[in-house]
């Protein structure tokens, strides 16, 4: 088969550029052949194509445009519209622009661009609506779009690469508990309850830690000018780290010594840090928000969204406290990375997905 795999851009370490690129080379170990389009890319040892080359590279109505839908983009929406090659929309999921309401008005443009050409998509008819999770399926199957149509499948990652770094510990801060976040500083991600969480755990006579990992774009500086307010309204400017530069080794090493990641988002498609941590070790206690509760799973304490800070905080003192409940937590999670997240098993689920498309 012919793919023509299209995205927004490539970078190093971002999640779907991850996707595309791990998903482009299973694509060319199952036999077919593949080739990327985006308007930019860096950092990427992959040859990459200009969007609008597309067409000409396509042959055939039995040829596939796979496109990874995660921004507002006219371009592949024009391009779907037009094409006879059969249709695969990839789709990562765009927070909703609420969540930026009195932070970014940039933001909240671009997410609602986004998320306004969900009905579009789905009044195509694609021959394929990939989703990451159960949650990003509903964006489409709620606008009436056919089960038979959808098909799940995970992102693939760099979950094994992380597994091989050696630590590298020499930045990482002290404290017990240690609670891990993992990123980008954004209001969706609802730092301000972890920094309410550790207000609540140090209240009770814990010297317990917060490391943030996770860069801040510029363009939400109020956000974290907010979330500095926070830190200081709380008084534990000394017990929160926030690392925005943190490499593959300091990561690998944060996930090592971390007694829990603690995950408080209230909006994600997916959250791969929860693989991370489920691969390597690492105890999770999260928000049933979103994608979350199924990409968990039963591998973590998974509370209710209105769960406030002392209910999280006691989670998480009697997570340190009990050794069984920790090795139980962890043993669920790597069996569920293996039974749905390793990369063979995303490869032997992309394989059935295209057999779908085949058939159409």
């Amino acid at each position: 088969m012919r793919i023509a795999v299209l995205v927004p851009g490539l970078a190093p370490h971002d999640a779907v550029s991850n996707d595309t690129l791990g998903m482009t080379a299973a694509l060319r170990r199952l036999g077919h052949e593949v080739a990327l389009f985006a308007p930019h890319a860096r950092g990427v040892d992959e040859p990459v194509r200009a969007p609008d080359t597309v067409e000409a590279w396509l042959r055939s109505p039995d040829d596939v445009v796979l496109y990874h839908y995660c921004v507002g983009w006219d371009f592949p929406l024009a391009l779907f519209r037009r094409t006879r090659a059969r249709r695969i929309l990839r789709y990562h999921n765009i927070t909703p622009p609420e969540f930026f309401e009195g932070w970014s008005a940039g933001y909240v443009a671009s997410c609602a661009e986004g998320r306004g050409q969900l009905d579009a998509y789905a009044a195509l008819d694609c021959e394929l609506y990939l989703g990451c999770s159960p949650y990003n399926l509903e964006d489409f199957t709620t606008r009436g779009v056919a089960p038979e149509r959808c098909a799940l499948l995970p992102p693939f990652h760099e979950v094994e690469q992380l597994h091989s770094l050696e630590p590298d510990p020499r930045r990482l801060p002290h404290g017990s508990p240690l609670l891990l976040m993992v990123g980008r500083l954004a209001p969706n991600k609802a730092h301000a309850d972890l920094i309410d969480t550790l207000a609540a755990l140090r209240a009770d006579g814990a010297d317990a830690h917060l490391l943030s990992l996770g860069k801040l774009d510029p363009n939400l500086a109020p956000y974290g000018a907010a979330l500095a307010a926070r830190i200081a309204a709380r008084g534990v400017g000394d017990a929160v780290t926030l690392m925005q530069d943190a490499n593959g080794a300091e990561l690998r090493a944060a996930f090592a010594r971390a007694d829990a990641l603690v995950m408080l988002s209230r909006h994600e498609g997916f959250c791969v840090p929860l693989i991370e941590a489920m691969a390597l070790g690492t105890p999770v206690v999260a928000r049933a928000s979103s994608a979350l509760p199924w990409t968990l799973g039963d591998a973590g304490l998974l509370w209710d969204e209105d769960a406030d800070a002392h209910l999280i905080a006691a989670s998480l003192r009697r997570l340190a406290h009990d050794a069984e409940l920790r090795e139980t937590l962890r043993a669920r999670g790597r069996a569920r990375y293996d039974a749905v997240f390793a990369p063979a098993v995303l490869e032997r689920d992309l394989a059935a997905a295209l057999a779908r498309v085949a058939r159409r």
